[in-house]
């Protein structure tokens, strides 16, 4: 019998954050009434990443690691959503900045009657905490741009928190394309399209300084990708599927 849960954690050069987000997963989940399985994507790592997982592995037979020589955490979150087997497929950072209790906010009986839940920092009831200013500015005008050429309504879709019912996870993930960090934009953008019923989750969320984003470099090539998305709509490209 499927698990009633999957969480995906994209994962680049996270020896040292891993193994304690891993742990404190590990824990929620030996609480919990229902099955639930981790797949671990291990993308482009130079480092212990992979070895942390086997490590893990050892003791908790519901943990998968995926391996893929190529970085790109929107190609990550793809090759787990698309082997993941859940009836909930949960996308969870690796540094665990959403405290993993929230998780039950994401799924039935908490929340019901939805396709796609996201995480988000901006909604009545979140709480940030030790975000510097000049970041939280940055993805305000991210968002503002969001909303205006791509997404419209919802106010954090960074968020590295979202759960999809598993129809529509598999339905968008088999025809998402951007390999970078803005692929959460893309799903949405397509999603929003399609139908499916959206809701944003007010989160606890704690800002930790090891981001593996360049606010510079890594903002331009995600304003670039909005007209990309544009791009791949006009010409059709979401109707087949990613080889």
């Amino acid at each position: 019998m499927p698990p009633l849960l999957s969480i995906i954690i994209p994962a680049h050069n996270e020896e040292q954050r891993l193994p304690d987000s891993l742990s404190k997963i590990m824990s929620f989940l030996h609480d919990q009434s229902y099955e639930a399985e981790i797949l671990v994507v291990n993308n482009g790592s130079q480092d212990r990443t992979a070895e942390i997982v086997r490590e893990f592995q050892t003791n908790h037979s519901n943990l998968f690691l995926i391996n893929e020589e190529r970085a790109g955490k929107g190609l990550a979150v793809r090759l787990g959503m698309l082997r993941a087997s859940g009836e909930y497929l949960f996308i969870c950072d690796a540094d665990l900045s959403m405290p993993i209790q929230e998780i039950r906010k994401f799924i039935p009986p908490t929340l019901v009657d939805f396709d796609i839940a996201i995480g988000s920092r901006e909604v009545p009831g979140a709480v940030r905490y030790n975000e510097p200013a000049h970041r939280h500015w940055i993805g305000r005008i991210f968002n503002f741009f969001v909303r205006t050429l791509a997404v419209s309504g919802f106010m954090d879709t960074q968020c590295g928190f979202k759960c999809f019912h598993e129809t529509a996870g598999r339905d968008l993930f088999q025809v998402q394309r951007l390999d970078g960090w803005t692929f959460d934009v893309e799903v949405l953008f397509i999603a929003q399209r399609r139908g499916y019923r959206i809701v944003e989750v007010p989160i606890q969320w704690y800002y930790f300084p090891a981001s593996r984003i360049h606010v510079l470099r890594d903002s331009l090539h995600m304003f670039m990708d909005l007209f990309k998305i544009r791009l791949n709509w006009m010409k059709d490209l979401y109707a087949s599927r990613v080889d």
